[in-house]
């Protein structure tokens, strides 16, 4: 199987905030203008932790201390590929979570955890907001999207 199918994303906490993106930047980007956490492709070689640390200082310039592999997400679509993406919530990090970089992907930006659900953001995404909220242990998740619409969400 090929890296670009393997994902980290990662939602920072601080306080009663998670840091989103607006994926406003990208021409032909999957999550246009959908609000989504940081994160990205695997390198060859890296693991799940090395990815997300990377990919999370790459797009915001913290660099994470503490973080927490939550989920698996296997997404299926009759648009793009099957992508597994590890989903990881991270409490603590080094830099100046105010001094955000302009960053290529899109506009990066704190949220209240409540107003998540009022954002433009992916129907399965609500799913994994709801089992994160749970503080519950490590979970499965199947999502899968014909189109933009979610027809499947079973949870293991």
């Amino acid at each position: 199987m090929g890296h670009d199918r393997l994902t980290t994303l990662c939602y920072i906490q601080r306080g009663e905030e998670y840091l989103m993106m607006h994926r406003v930047r990208k021409q032909h980007d999957v999550n246009h203008d959908k609000w989504i956490g940081v994160g990205g492709h695997f390198l060859e070689g890296e693991t799940p932790d090395e990815c997300v640390v990377r990919e999370t200082y790459e797009e915001t310039g913290l660099r994470l201390t503490q973080y927490h592999l939550r989920g698996l997400i296997t997404f299926l679509s009759d648009q793009w590929q099957t992508e597994y993406m590890f989903l990881y919530t991270a409490d603590g990090y080094e830099g100046d979570p105010d001094a955000l970089p302009d960053c290529r992907e899109g506009e990066l930006r704190w949220i209240p955890k409540r107003a998540v659900y009022e954002l433009p953001i992916w129907e399965g995404d609500k799913v994994f907001f709801r089992i994160l909220e749970e503080e519950g242990p490590f979970f499965q998740l199947k999502l899968r999207y014909e189109g933009d619409t979610l027809v499947e969400c079973v949870r293991s």
